[in-house]
């Protein structure tokens, strides 16, 4: 009798024990979750709590074959500001910036940044008017008020998708400083355990 309660109690002591040794993941040391305001409503983007998480799949990927998936630069274009994630946290509940993902929309739907808008890198140039742009005819005037910062981000920093929107949208007519270039991109957001929205 006395066997058979110590290993019921042997056999119960992870579970009782496990929940101990997690460590909260935390943003910060002083920021547990962000809450953003999305088309579908309010998201809380925090870390996986799991300690014991890990990327597995395309995102675990270290050797994409280059060309094309090269190492993108810092910088993409003159005048653009690279950022971190802290930063993109930051756009995110910012109403003068928008966080662009430059991805193709099937990439788009398979995860992203909550709070993101999908505009692909191939229409970059032609959407400038969704961030307060004015047509001209030979592109956009975005010198107003009303023109929003964009932060762009696509799938890491082998991903030459939002360097490309960067590059079109200054040749159409939006000013280089007003991009943010998040080269991290949704590897390392992924491999921080943050939010994703879709897939």
């Amino acid at each position: 009798m006395r066997f058979i309660f110590l290993a019921a109690l042997l056999a119960a002591a992870p579970v009782l024990v496990e929940p101990a040794f997690a460590e909260p993941v935390n943003i910060r040391p002083d920021v547990m979750s962000v809450t953003v305001d999305t088309a579908n409503g309010p998201v809380e983007i925090k870390r996986i709590q799991d300690n014991e998480n890990k990327l597995e799949g395309d995102w675990a990927k270290t050797s994409r074959p280059c060309p094309s998936f090269c190492i993108q630069p810092m910088i993409p274009a003159p005048g653009v500001t690279p950022v971190g994630e802290l930063e993109m946290l930051e756009f995110l509940k910012d109403p003068n910036v928008v966080v662009v993902d430059g991805r193709v929309t099937r990439d788009f739907e398979g995860g992203a940044i909550p709070g993101a808008v999908s505009i692909p890198y191939t229409q970059a140039a032609d959407r400038l008017g969704e961030l307060g742009c004015e047509p001209d005819f030979e592109g956009f005037i975005c010198d107003g008020e009303d023109v929003k910062s964009v932060a762009l981000y696509c799938n890491g920093p082998w991903c030459g998708q939002s360097p490309a929107a960067a590059r079109r949208m200054i040749e159409a007519g939006f000013p280089a400083e007003k991009i943010y270039y998040y080269r991290g991109g949704m590897q390392q957001w992924r491999l921080l355990g943050l939010t994703v929205s879709g897939g």
